[in-house]
């Protein structure tokens, strides 16, 4: 079986591991906060780090990438030398990933994966069209999401039959989306906002246009309206992801979905993906 650490999710730092329970191997998605508080919520969730094999990118933005040299630098220490795979646009617009590329192995995924790159920068074409990626023991498949990045994605992720979906960072639910993200036994799914705390809230105008636009974050309805199109018999637990400290609340966002659960008379477990503690799924 496989389960979610969710190591952090927020606008400050996002890093969450997928572990196959039964062998301890793992992938790692992101990377956006210190060494420290990652390592001690590895320790906290029982996990050993160095089993993770391979650290997937969503995006470019900071709070997904900020921490990632030095995560690896620590997991060096362990000897634990994951390669980093990230869309050839995300390591374009990535200062941090490009210097990380300098001496560690970068591998490219996404439909416009083309493998070539800039000298010295170490990408290698990884797959082709669609993309599939065989890691750790699991198949992962990547699916674009609608934000405001060079590049952007979620990942459905199979073993032996067990599935996992994570989707955060993306203003609508894209039919690629969508269509990953069914039949899956836990769901990561973003709820960001609620609409009337992020329109009465602080942000300036253009930020708050940005937040809702399509190219933004997913409100706790909208997050809500498709956990309904997503339930089915094997969904046995939905974490609400990337939940934003100034435009929700993470009693508000569980309520959100344990109020649509409850409409469908369905069974689901219901928690938060949180800026600041663990939460381990599974």
């Amino acid at each position: 079986m496989l389960r979610l650490h969710i190591l952090a999710s927020g606008s400050r730092g996002n890093a969450s591991v997928i572990e196959d329970a039964d062998t301890g191997r793992a992938v790692l998605i992101d990377c956006g906060i210190s060494k420290k508080d990652f390592m001690a919520r590895c320790a906290e969730a029982d996990f050993d780090p160095a089993r993770i094999e391979a650290i997937l990118v969503t995006h470019e933005h900071t709070d997904h990438t900020k921490g990632l040299g030095v995560v690896l630098r620590g997991l060096a220490k362990l000897d634990a030398r994951p390669d980093v795979f990230a869309n050839p646009a995300t390591l374009a617009a990535s200062k941090p990933l490009q210097e990380i590329a300098e001496t560690h192995r970068v591998l490219s995924f996404g439909a416009d994966a083309s493998g070539t790159g800039k000298a010295g920068i170490g990408i290698a074409q990884k797959s082709g069209r669609p993309t599939e990626l065989e890691l750790a023991g699991m198949r992962i498949f990547p699916f674009v999401t609608s934000h405001d990045a060079a590049a952007s994605f979620g990942f459905r992720i199979e073993c032996d039959g067990d599935v996992v979906g994570f989707m955060t960072d993306s203003g609508i639910v894209t039919p690629a989306a969508h269509d990953a993200l069914q039949d899956v036994r836990l769901l990561a799914l973003e709820c960001n906002h609620d609409s009337k705390m992020l329109e009465r809230g602080p942000y300036p105008y253009v930020v708050k246009q940005r937040i809702a636009s399509e190219f933004g974050h997913l409100s706790n309805a909208q997050a809500s309206d498709e956990l309904a199109s997503l339930l089915s018999n094997r969904l046995e637990a939905v974490a609400a992801m990337h939940i934003s400290e100034n435009n929700n609340e993470y009693d508000l966002a569980l309520k959100t979905f344990a109020e649509t659960l409850a409409r469908e008379n369905h069974s689901a477990r219901v928690c938060c993906g949180y800026q600041g503690r663990l939460t381990s799924i599974g």
